[in-house]
């Protein structure tokens, strides 16, 4: 899950930190408000889970309540990369003598954590590693001794980091090493560190991505989502523990396993070349439990995305045998009655396919088709979807 600035910046805060005082506002008004108990020039941005906000507008300087007011008028409701602006954070400006870039984040081809400094911070960092690499230090952690402060001197020594502030830096790196661990976080990012007049280190900005798989172990996580800007389908399929993400396509797709489900996706991307274009309208992987419950809450969901003109029901039998799948899409059709309108192509392969192709037989269902292959599967349902656009 990725976080807003302001949210970010919060968790930063409660972990020591520095930030500047500000507070979010959803109105011009609410705006004017904040930079008048704030007291000093102030920094409008739009808060947007995006880069590019400063080139976009969505990031300007207030010298007055009024001006405040101004700016915040301009910047809610603007549209930033296909991101609304719904709300701006208000912050008290600096004045910054230089500008830094750090980040940790999960190394996933390593297999470890990263720390990565540069001291030319505030310019796109995928732009700098680029153009300048060895201004970009990559530091590996290790997962069991983390980041301490002589770890984190490492650090800033790598990064260039200038000796007048290296100390305090190295400081605030143990600081957002502690944030990255105890919010379970796979990103934590400061772009710019700023130093100001007074050698002082702030985290001027701030992009946090939190683990969602250690949801459970913290609850108040769940505030933290928008509720505006999450899609209404990936959020009814949370709410039922379904794995799902959706995409921009017409053929809607369940399977059992993530790596089943990907190549399916690939699969139905190729055939839909020949059918008109179509594409994959979703991931859906309903794991190993295939029960008619599952079934339904997968087929409710798919089902309910307007741009759905045919499913694709891919299961290879495993643990859960086909006959147990076969008998969860014949109840979850029942369940479903009337709100299934749109066809469904089944393939169903491996622990007792026999029995699970008849059972769907048997049940002679009006939008069940069944086809043996993956790769006819694919067609067919890339056919279905063409036609029903």
């Amino acid at each position: 899950m990725d976080l807003y600035e302001y949210q970010a910046k919060d968790l930063f805060a409660a972990h020591g930190v520095p930030v500047l005082p500000g507070r979010t506002a959803e109105t011009a008004d609410e705006a004017a408000a904040v930079a008048a108990e704030l007291g000093t020039a102030v920094v409008v941005k739009a808060q947007v889970k995006t880069g590019g906000r400063g080139k976009a507008g969505g990031v300007k300087l207030a010298k007055t309540p009024e001006e405040t007011k101004e700016r915040a008028e301009a910047i809610l409701g603007m549209d930033i990369k296909g991101h609304t602006v719904h709300r701006v954070l208000i912050a008290a400006a600096s004045e910054i003598a230089e500008e830094y870039y750090f980040s940790f984040l999960l190394d996933r081809s390593n297999r470890t954590f990263l720390a990565m400094c540069s001291a030319e911070g505030g310019m796109e960092i995928e732009q700098l590693a680029v153009e300048r690499p060895d201004a970009l230090a990559r530091v590996p952690v290790d997962a069991i001794a983390g980041v301490d402060k002589a770890k984190a001197a490492e650090i800033v020594a790598q990064g260039k980091i200038p000796a007048a502030v290296a100390d305090e830096a190295a400081d605030v790196i143990v600081k957002l090493w502690e944030t990255f661990v105890s919010e379970d976080a796979t990103l934590v990012e400061v772009n710019p560190l700023v130093r100001d007049p007074q050698d002082k280190v702030i985290a001027l900005d701030g992009k946090v991505t939190l683990d969602e798989n250690a949801g459970f172990r913290h609850p108040g996580h769940a505030d933290l989502v928008d509720q505006r800007t999450e899609d209404p389908l990936e959020a009814k399929a949370k709410a039922k523990d379904l794995n799902y993400v959706k995409l921009d396509g017409e053929v809607g797709i369940i399977g059992n396993g993530a790596g089943l489900v990907m190549s399916t996706l690939d699969v139905v991307a190729y055939a839909g070349e020949k059918h008109g274009g179509v594409k994959p309208a979703n991931f859906l992987d309903i794991g190993g439990g295939a029960s008619a419950e599952v079934m339904a809450a997968g087929l409710d969901v798919i089902l309910g995305d307007p741009a759905v003109k045919s499913v694709f029901v891919n299961v290879f039998g495993g643990i859960t045998a086909c006959d147990a799948v076969a008998n969860g899409i014949v109840e979850a059709l029942k369940i479903l009655g009337d709100a299934a309108t749109k066809p469904l192509v089944v393939r169903l392969d491996g622990n007792n396919v026999l029995e699970g192709r008849r059972i769907l037989d048997e049940a002679n269902h009006p939008l069940v088709t069944q086809v043996d292959t993956m790769d006819n599967a694919a067609d067919r349902a890339a056919e279905l979807a063409a036609a029903g656009v």
